[in-house]
Formats: structure tokens, C-alpha cells, sequence
């Protein structure tokens, strides 16, 4: 018999590994999609901001997409090497980096395009459901800020 104050400390009792799990196991199924593109899940998604965005300071960025600097600047210097962006120094203030996106970073978005239609499936929701997952999840994101 388990004591009980070692009861949350079983994976069964833990919110927060079906949501890891579950992110990771959505995240995958977008990987034969992008290897394609030559691009990670975190670079598609920034570039998704981007596609709404053409320029944005990369801050902005970051708040979007829940990343700090250490997280982001790699992926930035990533996605500019590959042609896709291109970063700046803001003229306005040069503490802000500005992020803007390239002709051929442009282009890629024709290629995207199929794939958030293809992964739609991945998660076999009632759509009540899932509209009530999307709402939860964004409740939990806007906790953190």
C-alpha cells in the first residue's frame, strides 16, 4: 500500500504529463510534413507568425510564441541562414531586433499550406471538445504572462 503522501508523486496523478505527451505526440505528426521543408515545429510555427506578420520585432515574437531569448535567437539565426529571414537592428531604437521576412520565406508559405489540413486529423476530437481543449490550453498559456 502507498502512502499517501507519495500519491502525487504517481504519473497517473500528474496533469502535466498528458499534456507533455500529448503536445509531443501533435508535434510529431507534423515532422514528415516539415522535414520536407527542411524546417522544425518551432521554426514553422514562428514562421506562421511571420506569414501574418512579414516584420515584427523579435520580442514580439517571442511573447507570441512563448520563447525566451535563448530559445529564440538560435532559431532566428537558423531560419536566416536557410534565406527565410532576415535580421536588423531597429532604426528607431537599436535595442529592438527586428525580424522581417525574405522573398523566398514568402514562398515557402505556398508550400505550407496543405499542412495544417494534412495534421488535422491527427487529433480525433468531437469538435465541442476540442474547442473546449483550445480555451483550456489558452487559459493555461495567458496564466503565464
Amino acid at each position: 500500500m502507498m502512502d499517501k503522501k507519495y500519491e502525487a508523486l504517481k504519473l497517473d496523478n500528474q496533469l502535466c504529463f498528458p499534456l507533455y505527451a500529448a503536445a509531443r505526440e501533435v508535434v510529431n505528426s507534423y515532422h514528415p510534413y516539415l522535414s520536407k521543408l527542411d524546417i522544425t515545429y518551432t521554426q514553422y510555427i514562428a514562421l506562421m507568425v511571420m506569414w501574418e506578420h512579414e516584420m515584427i520585432s523579435a520580442k514580439e515574437l517571442g511573447d507570441k510564441l512563448h520563447l525566451d531569448s535563448g530559445t529564440l535567437t538560435p532559431l532566428l539565426k537558423s531560419l536566416e541562414k536557410k534565406g527565410y529571414v532576415t535580421r536588423r537592428r531597429s532604426e528607431e531604437d537599436e535595442r529592438f531586433l527586428i525580424v522581417e521576412l525574405t522573398d523566398e520565406g514568402k514562398n515557402l508559405k505556398d508550400e505550407a499550406a496543405e499542412i495544417p489540413m494534412k495534421v488535422s486529423g491527427c487529433i480525433k476530437l468531437d469538435p465541442k471538445d476540442a474547442a473546449d481543449l483550445y480555451r483550456i490550453l489558452y487559459e493555461i498559456l495567458n496564466q503565464s504572462k
